[in-house]
């Protein structure tokens, strides 16, 4: 059993990069990512990102005991399951201003999906290292949750701020559309 939590702790092995596991680890989230939106549901979507967090607590603790290591840099767990909560923020308005919740095929589909890959990814990667506010005072709670609750933490403020660009550029896109009409 510990081999399994520690392969799963160790994203399959993302988190035994020599250099910077952290962030070789969170690329394991965009395939997690995928998944959660196979159902092109926002409620599931964010259902399943809810339900990965004590997941993560466990694993991630139970992977600290077994390495009898606190927060061991080659457990990534963490990070694979905060990059999902990166976009929540995008999609709930998506979902919300009429759009849909997209589907994996549409993402991929959409023409600068790459470009909010990247922005979240590298969002996330600033914000978990830099560790601003409370996001710093997480890491001191026990027990698998002060791993994984960092990332979260880094995952949904990302969120926040891809919202906020987001709904700031479609509100831009409606304001030119309307333009000629004025």
């Amino acid at each position: 059993m510990d081999r399994l939590i520690l392969l799963l702790a160790r994203g399959g092995g993302l988190g035994l990069a020599p250099k910077a596991p952290g962030t070789v680890g969170t690329l394991g989230g965009f395939p997690l990512t995928a998944l959660l939106l196979v159902p092109g549901n926002f409620w599931i979507y964010l259902a399943g990102c809810a339900a990965l967090v004590p997941l993560s607590a466990w694993i991630c603790g139970e992977a600290e005991r077994i390495l009898d290591c606190e927060d061991p840099g080659e457990v990534v767990f963490d990070e694979i399951i905060a990059v999902p909560m990166c976009f929540l923020g995008v999609f709930a308005f998506m979902t919300f201003q009429g759009e849909g919740m997209p589907s994996v095929q549409s993402v991929l589909a959409m023409p600068w999906t790459w470009v909010w890959a990247l922005a979240g990814f590298g969002l996330f990667r600033l914000i978990d290292i830099w560790k601003p506010g409370p996001i710093d005072h997480a890491q001191s709670i026990r027990k698998g949750w002060g791993v994984t609750m960092d990332d979260i933490l880094a995952g949904l403020l990302t969120a926040v701020i891809l919202g906020r660009v987001y709904f700031g550029l479609q509100k831009k896109k409606v304001q030119v559309e309307l333009a000629p009409l004025w």
